[in-house]
């Protein structure tokens, strides 16, 4: 063999075997695209959901908060002034932004400055609203660039310019701080200042924020919308409007002369449009240098020596690491399980080409080719075919996931490609060290293992065993731990395969006696052909129980994570849909409600929080209507039944009213009766039960009653029950003012409105769905290995008398063995991982669209029978419909085809 001939072999081989070459490529393409894509998907989903918890944030949580104290104390009036005048105050904001370290970076038509009050100004104008009788106090800011923030809707935006001594400053308000507090351009509003006369705001005009939500309005909300707030601490104080009034930056000086004890202020957006998850650590140490460190002391410097920050955008951040390194090592399994999977069928497409080629190789080899030059030309004929395709397939990933690290994706291409090219050539190197003319039979009933085998595979058992040990002890907290999730099912995969191809002989021979007893010969001859079958091994049964396994524990993950949103959902709105109140709701409403479409039942509930308790602490107490309440509760987690909570017949506050209370609730107050406070009355109540959640008081502590033993009470909230309401016409009928509706749906969606949820469940399932059919090849690959041989057995059984019907039998009996093996055993491996898993497994994090929402009971780990059971069916149904087929096909082709197409196959 001349090594000048390389070119010719490759050439020549390529042209003789085009199918096969084909066929290599495509599944080298397909894999290295899979490969590819998923670093590329995770990074979008990341980076998708790092931008998103940033951009949805609360804008007052997220923006970076710098005050300073009133500017100049100690200086002359023309010095402070100058301190906070248009220009310098613009210096200063320019210094803040310059001193953000990177990566954070601000997004300036979100971000302001200026000078705002930290004491209320009481303004008593006869005109403004007076909801019990007391004024309204105002927040007065010299907001910067108001102009491009805002829409004039009546008069025009403030000018002009004030200082300490002026009578009068311009100033406007919102649209909605208008409306509450009656004030119209032309206004003038007076408030106090030091000493001296009062200083008069002149509101020239009425204007409409832009972007309402955004962070120019959102940081200090009391600007665009007025707050009624309570007067003092005691129960049902008193209360007044708190509003917002914008001044002119020109104004500033004025508010130095009142006793609102003003302060210079720069709020900035981060912006989150460059974000991505790679920068996370950076984002961490830039807002902890901000909040103490050297750019906290390089802006005082510049901006003033008592600045402070405040910001929770450490915490915005943190949250998103809490659902992300939840997320990461679930998503994880599905990648491993299919990447165990995909590896082995390129290794099983290369002993196939191997297996094909024994006689092609065996006589090169025995004509004196060596392994070297053997191994080496069959290296340069996969990678004439893999490397193009892994390339294409590399291209076509970066084109599907346009988002992401090329590295990663390049190294998985690679990987990919790798293995595709040394498949062939290692396989025949190793089944070829040394000459011989026929390769040796193959038969899993009477090899043995050798020493080297058993040593490997208790290797594995041990390592298998301490991944398990190790996880379940550590969960899934971050570090090793996350790795050893991933890989903790493929090598439970791993261990089964070499148990059940150790225990495979034991059930074939005991089957094979009573089978040679029988007349028909075709049940022993499958049984005998299923002990010595050529596919046989442990890569095929890897790949099926490493793909069932994954299956298994993806579906039950991805049922788990709908059954964790359907609680969630349910805890947070208790029915499918709820009205609530902050007043009396009108008399006629249920019967309104009642009449909407697709609205089955209407249950009023009248709530009184801050209940105050014998031990002093508060709860809230719910009057249900016990009828209703327990025919929209029946069936779910929530319900009560009627008779539970049914008052006895007596006057109200003369009955001890049973209830049920939360477990902390009922723990504090026992089981004997105990006097409460509700709503005006004296009742007496005893807990009769305990209960994790109630519908008519979520996610809170609660004590649910009679509301007949309340007395007349009109209901503040409305729990309606139905399938397919309809959601407009609800609202519609429900609208007002001080009325909130609430869908169970629309809960439901807001659990998984998260790029990091709905992009790991994607990834999740299409790993899953990839694997289940690189398993299905993995299967076909092993009954295609075994194929010629038995369509030339089932030739010469043809010949010998052997009808269709016993020839189609006899293939299917012969594949069923192996195939019910990996059904039981993947379904086995999969309830198995997910028993030993499930300690270690967090849900909340793939199912809840934030870390901090409830974590509802019931919604761990369990195995979800559909997933173990539906794809190990289909492996049995699978292999007896391939081999149905091969049936049909040899029968088409008639015997004497068969036999003249060679024996040596």
């Amino acid at each position: 063999m001349s090594g000048t001939a390389v070119a010719p072999w490759v050439r020549t081989r390529l042209r003789t075997a085009p199918g096969a070459a084909a066929a290599l490529a495509l599944l080298v393409l397909l894999t290295a695209w899979l490969a590819a894509a998923y670093p590329r998907a995770i990074d979008t989903y990341e980076d998708d959901g790092l931008r998103r918890a940033v951009a949805t944030a609360a804008p007052g949580r997220t923006a970076l908060q710098f005050a300073a104290g009133s500017p100049g104390l100690a200086l002359p009036d023309e010095q402070r002034a100058a301190l906070v005048s248009p220009h310098e105050m613009q210096r200063r904001f320019e210094s803040v932004v310059n001193n953000v370290p990177a990566p954070l970076t601000i997004d300036r038509s979100q971000s302001a400055y200026g000078l705002r009050t930290t004491q209320k100004l009481e303004s008593d104008e006869p005109f403004l609203a007076r909801p019990y009788g007391l004024p309204p106090r105002l927040t007065v800011a010299t907001q910067s660039d108001l102009a491009a923030h805002a829409r004039v809707v009546s008069g025009r935006l403030p000018s002009g310019s004030a200082d300490q001594k002026s009578a009068e400053a311009e100033g406007a308000v919102t649209t909605a701080t208008a409306k509450t507090l009656n004030i119209k351009a032309g206004s003038v509003l007076h408030v106090a200042t030091l000493g001296g006369p009062r200083l008069a705001f002149k509101v020239t005009g009425i204007v409409e924020p832009l972007l309402p939500e955004a962070g120019y309005w959102s940081v200090l909300p009391v600007l665009r919308t007025p707050q009624l707030l309570s007067a003092s601490s005691q129960p049902d104080p008193p209360k007044y409007w708190h509003g917002g009034l914008l001044l002119a930056p020109g104004a500033a000086p004025a508010l130095l002369a009142t006793d609102s004890k003003p302060e210079t202020y720069a709020q900035l957006a981060p912006s989150s449009a460059d974000l991505n998850a790679r920068q996370f650590d950076g984002l961490k140490a830039s807002v902890a240098g901000l909040q103490n460190g050297p750019a906290l002391s390089r802006i005082r410097t510049s901006f003033s020596i008592s600045t402070s920050l405040y910001t929770e955008l450490d915490r915005v951040l943190l949250s998103y690491a809490t659902v992300r390194d939840s997320i990461t090592p679930v998503v994880a399994v599905a990648g491993s399980g299919t990447a165990t999977v995909a590896a082995v069928v390129l290794l099983m497409a290369g002993g196939l080409a191997a297996a094909r080629r024994t006689a092609e190789l065996a006589l090169l080899r025995a004509r004196g080719g060596s392994l070297r030059q053997i191994a080496g030309r069959l290296l340069a004929e996969s990678a004439v075919v893999v490397v193009p395709a892994a390339a294409l397939g590399l291209l076509l990933a970066v084109l599907a996931v346009p988002h992401g690290r090329l590295g990663p994706a390049l190294a998985a291409a690679g990987g990919v490609a790798a293995l595709g090219c040394l498949a062939l050539p290692v396989r025949a190197a190793l089944t070829h060290r040394t000459v011989r003319s026929a390769a040796e039979r193959a038969d899993l009933v009477q090899e043995k293992p050798s020493a080297r085998r058993t040593v490997a595979e208790l290797t594995l058992l041990v390592l298998a065993a301490g991944a398990v040990f190790a996880l379940r002890r550590r969960g899934t907290g971050g570090g090793p731990a996350d790795s050893l999730v991933s890989a903790a099912p493929v090598l439970v995969g791993v261990i089964a395969a070499f148990v059940l191809i150790r225990l495979y002989p034991l059930p074939l021979r005991w089957a094979a006696r009573p089978a040679a007893r029988l007349r028909s010969t075709v049940a022993f001859l499958s049984l005998a052909r299923a002990g010595r079958a050529s596919g046989g091994g442990v890569l095929p049964l890897l790949a099926l129980l490493t793909a069932l396994t994954t299956a298994a524990f993806g579906g039950s993950v991805l049922a788990g994570a709908d059954d964790a949103r359907d609680r969630a959902a349910l805890y947070a709105t208790g029915t499918d849909a709820r009205i609530d109140s902050d007043l009396a709701l009108p008399k006629d409403l249920p019967g309104r409600i009642a009449r909407v479409p697709g609205v089955h039942g209407v249950s009023p509930v009248h709530i009184e929080y801050a209940v105050r308790l014998p031990d002093d602490d508060t709860t809230a107490v719910a009057g249900v209507d016990p009828t209703t309440y327990a025919a929209l509760t029946a069936g779910t987690a929530l319900g009560v039944p009627a008779d539970r909570l049914k008052a006895p017949a007596a006057a109200p506050g003369k009955a001890v009213l049973p209830a049920v209370a939360s477990p902390s609730v009922a723990r504090r107050l026992g089981k004997e009766p105990v006097k409460l406070r509700v709503a005006g009355y004296d009742v007496t109540i005893r807990v009769v039960a305990a209960q994790d959640g109630s519908a008519a008081v979520p996610s809170s502590d609660f004590i649910l009653v009679d509301t007949a033993g309340l007395g007349a009470k009109d209901p503040t909230a409305l729990l309606v029950g139905g399938t397919s309401i309809d959601a407009k016409a609800l609202r519609k009928t429900a609208v007002s003012g001080h009325v909130s509706v609430r869908l169970q749906s629309e809960a439901r969606r807001e659990f998984a409105d998260s790029p990091l949820q709905s992009g790991a469940g994607r990834i999740y399932a299409a790993a899953v769905a990839a694997g289940a059919g690189l398993a299905v090849l993995a299967l076909l690959l092993s009954l295609l290995r075994g194929a010629p041989e038995r369509s030339a057995l089932l030739a010469r059984l043809r010949t010998m008398g052997l009808t269709r019907r016993q020839g189609r039998t006899l293939l299917v009996l012969e594949a069923l063995p192996p195939a019910f093996l990996a059904a039981a055993g993947g379904a086995l491996t999969g309830w198995a991982s997910i028993v030993l898993l499930a300690p270690g497994i967090d849900l909340a994090g793939l199912a809840l669209a934030t870390s901090s929402g409830l974590a509802p009971v019931g919604s761990e780990l369990r195995a979800d029978p559909l997933s173990l059971l539906l794809p190990a069916v289909c492996v049995v149904l699978l292999a007896a419909g391939v081999a149905t087929a091969q049936a049909w096909w040899s029968g088409r082709r008639g015997s004497i085809t068969e036999l003249r197409a060679g024996d040596a196959r």
